[in-house]
């Protein structure tokens, strides 16, 4: 596992200082070899144990061994920011370079994505959506569309789903939740309290609670059984939202296969929803 990666990953779960740490090795991995753990300490403004730790607590026994990780993951160019050089565009196409650099930050999201979910919990996911009676589904504001998206996903499988992207109206519509069902809460920063109530409502009627979010700590993620966390950075405002798009779209592909592959008799109402949807854009 590249350490570049798992340090993109492991991101949002650091302290200040070792977020500070994080930056600083995945802008300048390709120059770590001339710095040892004091003079990344002096650059940093920070202990030198400080170094030490965040090596440690990424798995490494100390900081050498971190570095040298490092070094042969930039050699192989996995997970390090080449800046595009690497790259061959066309010379005819004046948007290949800022399109292989998105696709480059998408991947690596996505690449981030799967490594902080777990495919043991990925199934457990899979395995409650097909075993519910019910699947409740909600998402406010931006996050409505992916849960919209997904939501039409399983009614084409013929699983029961319930959508709301109204809060009020979902608060009613858990009356009807019954137990083994399951509530997705689509909320990239997992802030909005109605949707915390609700999701304590859902768990109260012995429901079970996925949570799709960002991977911060946020007070929705306590409010959950399971969680889907989203990994997706970059400085530029325009461009981060459409990396975690990318990232959580990928993910719940992966869920809707799943689903797929799990049940034959899934696959069918499947086809046949969309040869009835075909045959009603025919007419």
């Amino acid at each position: 596992m590249s350490p570049l990666l798992k340090i993109r990953s492991e991101r949002d779960q650091m302290s200040a200082i070792e977020r500070r740490i994080a930056d600083f090795l995945l802008e300048n991995s390709h120059l770590l070899r001339d710095y040892s753990s004091q003079q990344l300490a002096n650059a940093l403004g920070i202990s030198q144990s400080s170094v030490v730790k965040f090596s440690q607590k990424l798995g490494f026994k100390g900081y050498p061994d971190l570095k040298y990780s490092i070094g042969q993951a930039v050699a192989r160019g996995d997970g390090a920011d080449d800046g595009g050089t690497s790259r061959e565009t066309r010379a005819d196409d004046p948007h290949a370079a800022l399109a292989e650099d998105l696709w480059h930050l998408k991947a690596l999201a996505e690449a981030e994505t799967r490594l902080i979910n777990p495919p043991e919990n990925i199934d457990a996911i899979a395995h409650a959506i097909l075993q519910a009676g019910k699947v409740f589904i909600i998402g406010l504001g931006e996050d409505g569309i992916p849960a919209r998206a997904f939501a039409t996903r399983l009614s084409m499988l013929g699983i029961v789903t319930v959508h709301y992207v109204d809060a009020i109206l979902m608060q009613a519509g858990v009356s009807s939740a019954a137990p083994g069902d399951v509530l997705m809460v689509f909320s990239e920063h997992g802030r909005q309290p109605t949707l915390c109530q609700i999701s304590h409502l859902f768990r109260e009627r012995v429901g079970r609670v996925v949570t799709v979010t960002r991977h911060t700590p946020n007070p929705l993620r306590a409010h959950g059984d399971a969680a889907l966390l989203v990994s997706a950075h970059d400085e530029r405002r325009h461009i981060e939202p459409l990396l975690y798009q990318s990232a959580l779209q990928h993910l719940l592909d992966l869920i809707f296969v799943l689903l797929c592959d799990a049940s034959e008799e899934r696959r069918l109402q499947l086809d046949f929803n969309f040869e009835r949807m075909q045959d009603l854009l025919d007419h």
